[in-house]
C-alpha cells in the first residue's frame, strides 16, 4: 500500500483487518437464499443473499452490465417493512453495518434490514475484479504488483472506470428498491458518503416508495466549495481546537498547559525534531485521535507526554484506534476499495482539481490538526469523470427525514449539516438532531442516541413504542 503513515492506514482501511476468504461469496441471482457464509460469523446467522444485474451505465444500456450484492437480515415473524442501509466511503461495503445489526434491530424492531454493497465495493462488481477479488493475493485489498495491474486495467478500460459514478450508483439503488418492494413501510438510512448517495437518488426524482430517510453524519452541500474534501484539514482543525478548548476549561489541564492546550501544540509543532519523536506527521496523528470519544479524551495525556519527549501515550492512543476500528473488519468484503475512493473523491468531491502538493503543505502550516485527504486528491493514477447535471441539485421533494449529527464531527462538520438542512427544509419535512460532542458515524460512536432517535422517528408511522411510552398500532405501519 503506498500510504506510509501508520495511523492513516488504520483509519482509511481499519476494516482491512479481515483475513482473505478462499473464494468470493456465491449468491444466487435475482432471488434471496441463505448466504453461504451465514455460519462464518455470529452476526451473519440466518442472513439471506442475492446478486442482481444492473446496467454498467444507466445512461447507456448497451454498455454492458455489472452485479450488485445484497444481504438481508430478515425480521423475526412478519416484517413491518424494510430499512435500506447505505454505507459510507466512498469505497465501503455494506459489511460496515454488520457489527451493528443488534443496535439497528433495537432501533427498528420488526423490520427487514437490506444492505447492498454499492457498485465497486464488497461482493458487488469491483473496479478491478481480479485484483480486488477476495480470492486474490491479499483478498479485497491491493498488495504488491496488484497496484500496478489494477491501475493499468482502470486506464485501459477508461470508459468502464468512468461509469462508476455517484449517479449510476444512485440508479442502482432505485433498481434494487423497486425490484425488492414489499407491502410494508420503507425507510432508508445513509451514513456519511451514503447520505450523499441517498440525496443523489432523491435528486434524480427516484423515490421508490420511500416513507422516511435517516441521515447519519450528513455531508455538506455539494455546492459548498469550502467544505469539500480538499478543505478537510480546515474542518478537522476547527473540531480539534474546540476539543483543546474543552481541556482548557478543566482545572487539571492547567498544570500541564498553563498557556492553554492550543499553545502547547503550537510549541510542539515548532520543534524541528518532532517528526522524529512521533515517527510521522504530528498534525495527522492528532487529527486521527478525534474520530472516537475514547481516543479524543487521550489528547491531553498525548500532548503532555510529547512535551516531555515521551511518545508512549501517542503510541497507546494509535493502538487503541486500531482496536476500535477492528470491529468493522471480520468479514472478507470489509476492505474499502481504494480505487473507488480515489475515483469518486477526485471526480466529484474535490472543488480544487488544480490543487498541488505545495499548496497542501502550505495550508497545513496554519493548522494544529490536519487530514491526509487533500494530498490524496492530487492528480494522477486513474481516469476521472466529469460531474453530471445532477451535481449540486437538491431533490424536488424530500420524504420525512431526520439528521443525526455529532457536534464534534471532524469529517462532516456540524455547521455544514446546519446549512444543508436549512436548504432541504424548503423541499420537505426534515429535522436536525444534534448529538452533543459526538464525532462521526453516530451508529458506531453514539448508539444509544441513534436507537432513541430512530425509534421515535419510525414509531410515528410504525407502531413502535416512543420514548414517551405511547405505542401506535402495528396496523399504522402497513400500507
Amino acid at each position: 500500500m503506498p500510504y506510509t503513515v501508520r495511523f492513516f492506514v488504520i483509519l482509511l482501511a481499519a476494516n482491512a483487518l479481515a483475513t482473505p476468504a478462499a473464494a468470493q461469496n456465491e449468491a444466487p441471482r435475482d432471488e434471496f437464499a441463505e448466504c453461504e457464509d451465514s455460519s462464518s460469523h455470529a452476526s451473519l446467522r440466518a442472513t439471506q443473499c442475492a446478486l442482481f444485474e444492473t446496467p454498467l451505465d444507466h445512461g447507456a444500456p448497451d454498455a454492458g452490465t455489472i452485479e450488485l450484492f445484497v444481504r438481508k437480515f430478515p425480521a423475526e415473524g412478519r416484517a413491518k417493512g424494510q430499512i435500506w442501509l447505505v454505507a459510507g466511503g466512498p469505497g465501503e461495503s455494506g459489511a460496515s453495518f454488520y457489527p451493528f445489526v443488534d443496535t439497528l434491530r433495537a432501533a427498528a424492531p420488526g423490520f427487514d434490514l437490506l444492505i447492498p454493497d454499492h457498485r465497486g465495493t464488497g461482493f458487488s462488481t469491483r473496479l478491478c475484479p481480479k485484483e480486488e477479488g477476495v480470492a486474490s493475493e491479499a483478498g479485497s485489498s491491493l498488495a504488491g504488483s496488484e497496484w500496478g495491474t489494477c491501475f493499468g486495467f482502470l486506464n485501459t478500460k477508461a470508459e468502464r472506470t468512468m461509469a462508476f459514478t455517484i449517479s449510476n450508483a444512485a440508479r442502482d439503488l432505485e433498481l434494487l428498491m423497486s425490484r425488492l418492494d414489499t407491502d410494508g413501510h420503507k425507510y432508508v438510512y445513509g451514513v456519511s458518503y451514503g447520505t450523499q448517495l441517498v440525496l443523489r437518488l432523491l435528486s434524480l426524482g427516484a423515490q421508490p416508495g420511500i416513507d422516511g430517510v435517516i441521515f447519519d453524519s450528513l455531508v455538506p452541500l455539494e455546492s459548498n466549495s469550502q467544505l469539500d474534501l480538499s478543505h478537510r484539514s480546515a474542518v478537522t482543525d476547527r473540531v480539534g481546537r474546540e476539543v483543546l478548548r474543552g481541556c482548557d476549561a478543566r482545572p487539571e489541564c492547567d498544570q500541564y498547559f498553563p498557556d492553554g492546550a492550543e499553545q502547547a501544540v503550537h510549541r510542539l509543532l515548532d520543534r524541528e525534531d518532532i517528526e522524529v519523536v512521533v515517527n510521522g506527521n504530528l498534525r495527522y496523528q492528532l487529527s486521527a485521535l478525534l474520530d472516537f470519544p475514547e481516543t479524543r479524551e487521550m489528547l491531553p495525556n498525548v500532548i503532555a507526554g510529547l512535551q516531555a519527549n515521551d511518545a508512549a501515550w501517542l503510541e497507546f492512543a494509535i493502538d487503541r484506534l486500531g482496536v476500535l476500528g477492528s470491529v468493522l473488519g471480520p468479514y472478507p468484503q470489509s476492505v474499502s476499495s481504494i480505487p473507488l475512493v480515489s475515483l469518486i473523491s477526485r471526480s466529484e468531491n474535490n472543488a480544487r482539481p488544480e490543487l498541488t502538493a505545495e499548496v497542501v503543505e502550505r495550508e497545513q502550516e496554519a493548522f494544529l490538526f490536519a487530514s491526509p485527504l487533500p494530498s490524496l486528491l492530487l492528480a494522477g493514477g486513474i481516469p476521472t469523470y466529469q460531474r453530471d447535471a445532477n451535481f449540486g441539485v437538491l431533490p424536488a421533494t424530500l420524504p420525512r427525514s431526520i439528521v443525526l449529527q455529532g457536534t464534534l464531527d471532524p469529517k462532516t462538520p456540524y455547521h455544514g449539516a446546519e446549512e444543508h438542512v436549512a436548504k432541504l427544509k424548503a423541499v420537505g419535512n426534515i429535522e436536525l438532531v444534534p448529538v452533543e460532542r459526538a464525532p462521526h458515524f453516530i451508529l458506531m460512536t453514539a448508539p444509544d442516541e441513534l436507537k432513541r432517535s430512530v425509534r421515535d422517528f419510525i414509531g410515528k408511522d410504525c407502531g413502535l413504542e416512543t420514548p414517551e411510552g405511547d405505542r401506535l398500532t402495528v396496523e399504522a405501519c402497513r400500507k
